[in-house]
């Protein structure tokens, strides 16, 4: 066979795009020399179906049902086709090497775009359940430890723990009954890395938690997932189902003395679920409210058993680790920070999509050389790195390479991967209220630091925004973020301020224009919003008077028009509709 297609598409319920190619293949009497298979998501978001074309690794996107047959013909020539080519990621990695095209370096989503989530042989055929092999017949669990040790993975899902001592921590407890747990809570605004990787790859996660389970004596584990992700729960009941059936989860374990079963729980998406206490609460039928450490989940965690807790990322890096060595992961990225890191890449950036990193790439790498820079060619304001509670940063940072110590001295954090990149557009007080809204949405209340701090933040900043702000308020604003990150009970209040105070750091006079001057240059907070007609300019064309919403222009046709403030609802529509540049915000 010469040639194969992998089709991911956005609606996978019935694969109509994959159905469709496969017709036309069957039509054209090309069978010999064209294969095609279903894959999982392959990498940059797009909102039309996409097309792989192995082994060229060329990605169409952005086709129609009709363009079918134009695309099979020049494949069979061995023609690209420029127009439907999706740049900036059409070269993916084998099993991982270092992509110099685009900078990115897949490890834990090395399949991804490669295999059918839903055959495990196409898992196997890529070395899955190797390292599971290798681990159960040929090393001890003493030497996975020690590897992961090598290795240097830190977690993957925002502390930056080192997993090696983690485990080990577990595997010393006396206990007749250990537990492992995934943590697939992904709930940040605009991340999706978790979602993504157990929908194109869910055996990596598997086999990791059965290496986990072997590693610390642990049976049973439990894949804690949002019930808002269901694609990647019905892959993920397809992927234990044939690990089960190959004996690869279950009893004797590859013909071996191991037992390991995974089950999944399912969580109401609940943010605060995602640290770890709070998240063994609801396994176990509890309210998803966290307690006081220590205790650890390590040593006293799900049913006050001994618990191995990681996220989908940091699982899905073990088989690879075992696979080719510890020393060879602490390889990549930096001396502190090894291996890979995905990211979500969203907002204002030309290529969004799901990235994955060497640790130590520049925030400018991964925004202008692989998501292609801004949009609409606006000016870069800042990026919020870390989720709600990480940290708006802004141009001056743009060359720190991303890794934990160096996101640590500047006062932000990694986070699970989230990346938000904003424009000159966006107002960063209307920003940070977003995310402190989240927050707050977000709070189990338990402790009163994280539920009243929270809203008391919110209000101030409510009343900035509205014009009604007073110097003493940027004081009030610190005092009561740092107040919440020393007293808050867990991560989630200790981290709500953190927008808070990156911006009050790095963006003190847009503050200062809202409280002063009583301005928001880029006009996102309305009551600091003005539109005037200028008279000069206007020609009474009355686009603006039927535009607008609230009747709020007045004037007769071919004569200057003017606006009722008491009544302008700060919209911008008749601004928006404008031909001749007559209306103006202030």
């Amino acid at each position: 066979m010469e040639k194969y297609l992998e089709v991911w598409d956005k609606d996978q319920k019935e694969y109509p795009v994959y159905k469709h190619f496969a017709n036309k293949i069957y039509e054209k009497g090309l069978s010999d020399k064209f294969g095609i298979y279903k894959t999982g998501f392959i990498g940059f978001y797009s909102n039309s179906p996409m097309i792989k074309i192995i082994p060229d690794n060329i990605i169409y996107s952005n086709f129609t049902d009709y363009d079918a047959d134009e695309i099979l013909e020049n494949i069979e020539q061995n023609k690209i086709l420029e127009k439907f080519r999706l740049k900036y990621d059409n070269r993916y990695l084998n099993i991982p090497e270092k992509n110099d095209i685009n900078k990115q370096y897949k490890i834990v989503t090395r399949n991804s775009g490669y295999i059918d989530p839903e055959n495990i042989n196409d898992y196997i055929a890529r070395n899955g359940y190797k390292a599971l092999e290798k681990v159960i017949f040929d090393i001890t669990a003493d030497d996975v430890i020690n590897e992961l040790k090598i290795s240097r993975l830190r977690g993957r899902g925002g502390a930056g723990f080192p997993t090696g001592i983690k485990w080990e921590y577990t595997q010393k407890q006396e206990s007749n009954k250990k537990y492992i747990i995934c943590n697939a809570d992904e709930g940040d605004p605009g991340a999706y890395m978790d979602r993504s990787i157990l929908e194109s790859d869910p055996h990596s996660i598997i086999e990791g938690m059965v290496i986990a389970g072997y590693t610390v004596g642990a049976e049973q584990g439990y894949i804690y997932i949002r019930a808002e992700y269901p694609l990647a729960i019905k892959r993920l009941e397809i992927a234990i189902q044939q690990a089960k059936n190959l004996g690869l989860i279950g009893t004797n374990i590859l013909g071996s003395n191991f037992n390991f079963d995974i089950e999944l729980r399912l969580g109401a998406g609940a943010f605060v679920c995602g640290e770890e206490t709070a998240l063994i609460a609801s396994i176990e039928g509890k309210r998803g409210n966290p307690r006081p450490r220590p205790p650890f989940p390590a040593i006293e965690g799900l049913w006050e058993e001994p618990t191995v807790i990681n996220n989908v990322e940091t699982f899905a890096n073990i088989p690879v680790i075992l696979d080719k060595g510890g020393k060879w992961f602490a390889g990549v990225g930096t001396e502190k920070s090894s291996g890979t890191k995905v990211f979500a890449l969203t907002g204002k950036v030309v290529n969004p999509g799901l990235v994955e990193v060497p640790m130590g790439t520049t925030l400018r790498e991964i925004i202008f050389d692989i998501g292609g820079g801004i949009t609409d060619n606006k000016r870069f304001k800042a990026v919020q790195i870390g989720g709600p509670s990480g940290s708006i940063l802004p141009e001056q940072y743009l060359d720190i390479p991303v890794d934990y110590e160096n996101l640590e001295s500047i006062g932000s954090i990694m986070g699970s991967g989230g990346m938000i990149v904003m424009d000159e557009d966006d107002c960063i007080v209307d920003i940070t209220k977003f995310y402190l809204q989240f927050s707050i949405d977000e709070s189990c209340g338990k402790c009163f630091p994280c539920r009243i701090g929270g809203k008391q933040l919110y209000e101030l900043l409510t009343k900035i925004s509205d014009g009604n702000g007073k110097i003493e308020d940027i004081t009030k604003l610190k005092r009561i973020g740092m107040a919440m990150q020393k007293a808050s009970l867990c991560g989630l209040g200790k981290t709500t301020p953190n927008p808070v105070i990156s911006t009050l750091n790095y963006f003190e006079q847009e503050y200062m224009d809202h409280i002063k001057n009583k301005t928001c240059k880029p006009g996102k907070c309305k009551n600091l919003v003005t539109y005037l007609i200028l008279e000069g300019l206007c020609t009474g064309c009355h686009l603006c008077v039927m535009k607008c919403p609230v009747n709020a222009i007045n004037g007769r046709k071919r004569n200057p028009h003017n606006i009722i403030q008491d009544n302008c609802i700060k919209c911008g529509q008749c601004a928006q509709i404008c031909k001749f540049n007559a209306i103006k915000r202030y």
